[in-house]
């Protein structure tokens, strides 16, 4: 700031102040000594000689170059004020001001519909768990030590119960003569016996409350400092005062997350906010207009001043953004591969060291459970050497993984194939999705016929940040930047599904068609995702409780057209897909006709009943299923206890069953369970046992939250693709579409 007040506004004002004295001398050597007073105001009478006029302008210009004091403050103040605007926790968002009664604007060239959104120019970088150890120094000089013994954190995006700071009061340890104290934590899911103490909200608060209780009364009795220290006043800046430990509890069990925003250019926008600041705030119109033309100099050397400075700025800041931009940007290495290769496709030379290879054995008895395959002289007895080599013959379909083998079989394995790229059926990475795509954009550019995600549908509990309440626009930032990538590696004749809740649905929608144009969205399909009844629906206070997602889709070219999709006759036997006929196309053309036929895997509501409307091949299903049961009843109209029993036995056999009757007039009746007896869908057979499609069936406890129906994902699979089509997932979420494609 000095310097450019030396060598700009002091410059001007000296020069000024020089132009001044030079007219003065000017003034009494031809006017005499009384042409001017004491304070150096020209007498009336002179005003207009040519040596007043050339006074008054001088005097002007000199009043109007502010002193150095003025200048300096003003230029801290407004240069404060322009970057206080944009700075947010470490983040610049992009606020664009624009007067005091209008508060914001946004970037807009005339488009009809436009979404917007905070963060609409910057990455959202999201970070996992990072866990330090945390020391702080008391004023009384007693070091304190926040030690983590374990930390249990969430692995490969799976989500699981919540985690929490705790401290073990039975391991705290006092050094008195170091004047240490240490306080072990772990990070771990609270038991049942801390979950009952704790409730069931606020629970690291709970947990805080009752550590500040209880730490103190752990210390020896000896140890008056580490108590002191512990117990002293820390004042907040709001003026409330809170103990030490209370402080650092409170910072160090803060979660360990560091999400944040990369902006793509910086330099560019604030360049453009400064101009719009100096204009705006800086040159002020109406203070100009009753100050006066002779302060109009004054104005723009500030103006000028603020600009040069804000600029210098601008450029530092823009280098440490740029360079984190950099490095988000930069493909990333990949740091390992391995294959999953079916034992038929591997050359039986290989047999040998796959037979001896001990941690290949293991993995196929913990996944395959192979000891309940039979062991006989044909399939070979996987527990003994020579019996592996038969069994490896007797089971072609048993997947190796690379990983359990030394670089050199591996590269003498790979190198047996001809075709390797040829012979993979899938690619599965395991990355930040953003990176994956950009990392696998160019090799894949232009070859993807089916996009499927299932991204987080932001209910306000899975991740994303309340930065001043930025969450949906931290949402739209993630989705923007990957559905950009992503429609990179789509064909011309491609189409991209997109799962998601009420929550995003809107705002997804929009994206979609701000990134493939508006016209290549084509539909938004309602899909069921439970059987709720209409007072059920009502069972909240705050809203409605849904039972339905939805499923938006687009088309990579608007004149794309996709062949009618091929439903079965029976759910239970995919393999009539070969008998069955185009019933329903999601073209845009529909006929009459049509419309029957995409009741399955969709839903409504009846108005008069307020039941859900059903599917014809699930309506006659369930028809056939009233019958049986009249049969094995032996009656023909059985009451509604009967009914009751039979179809809980059927439900505690595992078997599941929708019934329907038809009436006089030949109009289907829905037979309502009673509240005892588990609902079942037929769209959610995929990973369910026990009735509920939380529960995976392949692995018998819940492992995954909500998968999505397989039978939903092959339907927009088949409905775009072929045999032959490539297809993407990039929320790869429980696998459900890898599985659909399998």
């Amino acid at each position: 700031v000095n310097d450019e007040l030396n060598k700009g506004a002091l410059a001007a004002q000296s020069q000024a102040m020089q132009e001044l004295d030079a007219a003065r001398k000017k003034v009494l050597e031809a006017l005499g000594e009384d042409a001017l007073d004491a304070d150096g105001n020209l007498a009336e009478k002179y005003r207009e000689t040519k040596a007043g006029r050339e006074y008054l302008v001088a005097q002007e210009r000199a009043r109007s170059a502010k002193g150095r004091e003025a200048l300096e403050t003003a230029i801290y103040n407004h240069l404060y004020s322009f970057f206080s605007r944009y700075w947010q926790d470490g983040d610049f968002i992009s606020k664009r001001r624009y007067s005091k009664k209008e508060r914001y604007a946004i970037p807009y060239n005339g488009e009809e519909i436009y979404l917007y959104w905070a963060n609409h120019d910057q990455y959202y970088v999201k970070t996992g768990e990072y866990f330090t150890d945390y020391t702080w120094k008391a004023p009384h000089g007693v070091t304190v030590h926040f030690k983590l013994k374990t930390a249990d954190v969430e692995q490969n995006n799976i989500k699981g119960k919540k985690r929490f700071f705790l401290p073990d009061l039975d391991e705290i340890a006092c050094d008195a003569h170091a004047r240490t104290l240490t306080i072990p934590f772990e990070f771990r899911p609270l038991t049942q016996e801390e979950q009952n103490t704790y409730g069931q909200r606020n629970q690291q608060e709970a947990i805080i409350a009752e550590a500040l209780e209880k730490i103190p009364k752990r210390l020896p009795k000896n140890a008056h400092e580490a108590l002191a220290a512990l117990t002293a006043e820390k004042r907040r800046t709001d003026g409330t005062a809170v103990t030490l430990l209370e402080h650092h509890l409170r910072q160090y069990t803060r979660r360990n997350t560091s999400d944040f925003f990369i902006h793509k250019d910086l330099k560019g926008f604030l360049s453009r906010e400064l101009d719009f600041y100096l204009k705006n705030e800086v040159l002020n119109l109406e203070e100009m207009e009753a100050a006066g033309e002779g302060l109009a100099e004054g104005w723009f050397q500030l103006m000028r001043l603020i600009k040069r400075i804000g600029l210098i700025i601008i450029e530092f800041l823009a280098q440490i953004e740029n360079f984190q931009k950099m490095l988000w940007e930069k493909k990333k290495f990949i740091t390992e591969t391995f294959y999953v290769i079916t034992v038929g496709n591997i050359p039986e030379t290989f047999y040998p060291e796959i037979a001896e290879t001990e941690a290949q054995w293991e993995e196929w008895e913990k996944i395959l459970a192979i000891d309940a395959l039979p062991q006989d002289l044909f399939s070979g007895n996987w527990r003994t050497p020579e019996g592996r080599m038969a069994f490896l013959k007797a089971h072609p379909s048993l997947p190796l993984d690379t990983r359990h083998f030394s670089q050199d079989f591996v590269d003498c394995l790979l190198a047996s194939f001809d075709d390797l790229d040829e012979m993979t059926d899938g690619l599965l990475v395991h990355s930040e999705n953003w990176q994956a795509l950009n990392l696998l954009k160019e090799k894949y550019r232009e070859r993807v016929k089916c996009v499927y995600i299932d991204p987080p549908y932001n209910t306000g509990s899975d991740g994303f940040l309340y930065r001043d309440n930025y969450q949906h626009s931290s949402w739209l930032a993630m989705m923007s930047d990957r559905l950009e990538q992503g429609t990179l590696m789509m064909t011309g004749d491609s189409a991209i599904f997109a799962s998601i809740g009420n929550d995003e649905s809107s705002h997804l929608r929009l994206l979609m068609v701000g990134t493939l144009g508006k016209n290549n969205f084509r539909s938004t399909v309602i899909y069921r995702r439970g059987i709720k009844s209409v007072q059920a629906q009502f069972d909240t206070v705050d809203k409605l409780n849904q039972g339905y997602d939805f499923l938006l889709m687009a088309s990579k070219n608007e004149g794309t057209r996709f062949s009618k999709l091929m439903v079965p006759k029976s759910l239970e036997d995919e393999d009539e897909n070969e008998k069955a006929e185009p019933q329903g196309s999601w073209n845009n053309h529909w006929r009459g006709t049509d419309r029957p036929s995409m009741r399955y895997p969709l839903f409504g509501i009846t108005p008069s009943s307020g039941q859900w409307r059903w599917g014809r091949e699930r309506s006659e299903k369930a028809i056939e299923n009233y019958k049986r049961m009249c049969l094995e009843l032996g009656t023909d109209n059985p009451s509604q206890a009967q009914i009751d029993e039979w179809i809980r036995k059927k439900d505690e056999a595992g078997e599941y069953l929708d019934l329907l009757r038809l009436s006089a007039n030949g109009t289907p009746e829905h037979y309502v369970r009673p509240s005892s007896v588990k609902l079942s869908s037929d769209l959610w057979t995929d990973l369910k046992p026990n009735g509920s499609h939380q529960v995976g069936s392949l692995f018998g406890t819940k492992v995954f939250e909500n998968p999505k129906s397989t039978n939903l994902v092959e339907r927009v699979i088949r409905f775009v693709g072929n045999d032959d089509s490539m297809v993407l997932d990039y929320f790869a979420g429980s696998g459900t579409t890898g599985h659909a494609v399998i």
